[in-house]
Formats: C-alpha cells, sequence, structure tokens
C-alpha cells in the first residue's frame, strides 16, 4: 500500500512553511468558503466549523486523499478578529489588543478516510503599544493579511509580552495536535512515525 496522499486546504504561505519545515510531502489546494461568523457564534465552533468546511470543499475534489485544513482567529471580549478590512480597522484592533491578553483559537481538521477535528487556544500578552508604534507598524502592511492584524512570527512580535500554549498556533498551524491528527489519519511521518 502505498503513502496516502495529504493535501493541504490553505492558501497561507505560514501553514505551508510549518508543515514543510517538517518535511512532511503534501499538495496545496485552497479552499474557498465563507468566513462570515455566523449571529451568536462562539469562536470555539467558529474555527472549527471553517476548518471542517474547508476540508470537506477540498476532499469533494481529491477522492481519496487526506486534506488538512485549519482556520485561525483571535478572539478578545468574545469578539472574534479576522483579517483586517483596511489600514484604519487595523489600528483599531491592535489598540484593542494594546495592554491586554486575548486567545488566539484554531481549528484543524482533516477529511478523507479518518474526519477529525480539533481546536487549539493559545493566551497572548500584548505590551502596552502607544498610537505611534501603532501607526508605525501598520504602515508596514503586514498586519493587513493577518487575524487580529498582527504577525507574531514577523515585525508583530514586538508586540508580544508573552504566550501561554502553543507558538506555531499563534503563526497559524499547532503542529503538535496537527501532527497527532495526522498519525490518527494514517499519515507516515517523515521519521517513521506512524500508528
Amino acid at each position: 500500500m502505498g503513502q496516502t496522499r495529504l493535501v493541504l486546504a490553505s492558501a497561507s504561505p505560514r501553514r505551508r512553511d510549518l508543515l514543510a519545515q517538517l518535511k512532511i510531502v503534501f499538495e496545496v489546494d485552497a479552499a474557498d468558503v465563507d468566513e462570515s461568523p455566523r449571529a451568536g457564534e462562539a469562536g470555539t465552533v467558529y474555527v472549527e466549523r471553517l476548518a471542517r468546511e474547508k476540508a470537506a470543499v477540498v476532499a469533494r475534489r481529491h477522492p481519496g486523499a487526506l486534506v488538512l485544513a485549519a482556520d485561525t482567529s483571535v478572539i478578545v471580549d468574545e469578539v472574534i478578529l479576522g483579517k483586517p478590512s483596511s489600514a484604519a480597522e487595523a489600528k483599531q484592533m491592535l489598540a484593542r489588543l494594546s495592554g491586554r491578553s486575548h486567545q488566539v483559537k484554531t481549528g484543524i481538521a482533516v477529511a478523507g478516510h479518518s474526519p477529525a477535528a480539533q481546536v487549539v487556544t493559545t493566551r497572548v500578552t500584548f505590551r502596552t503599544l502607544n498610537p505611534a508604534e501603532i501607526a508605525w507598524y501598520v504602515q508596514s502592511g503586514e498586519p493587513l493579511d493577518k487575524a487580529g492584524a498582527y504577525a507574531i512570527q514577523g515585525i508583530g512580535g514586538f508586540c508580544v509580552a508573552s504566550i501561554e500554549g502553543s507558538h506555531s498556533n499563534v503563526v497559524g498551524l499547532p503542529l503538535v495536535e496537527t501532527l497527532a491528527l495526522l498519525l490518527d489519519a494514517g499519515i507516515t511521518l517523515p521519521w517513521g512515525g506512524s500508528r
């Protein structure tokens, strides 16, 4: 029996990089789904639903393959902060996160012969940012395509005072939990790990 094909249902370069650095062989086929939160939808439910939907959409295009999908959101005051639609919105998000803690939640899902999903939560605490720092960071352009308007692995690392939990989760793919899902689904890892 040959190796199961793995398809990553994401256009995120960060997710691709995280998997690639582990020498995991995969293809990319990004899912296009409506990412609007439903009325009253909690962050945990939202990210798991989107991950499952993305995995299911791409699995239909790749019969016999295992599909991995993920969705990451920043949650503060029970509000889901997605990607900002403008520089002004990015500034508002960063000001809201300044000097306090928030949650980063990533839903991960696999679809194919062994469907499963999980949500991983990391607590992130920002240092207090002044308006000039926020404006400078937004002007860099980095916040404009990031959930919560920052990238911990990029320039935005200067905003983060501390984290509790998975660092790779904040980047966009919690590696420990993702590897466990892939093993449970029958993927053989580069170092020979399988279940």
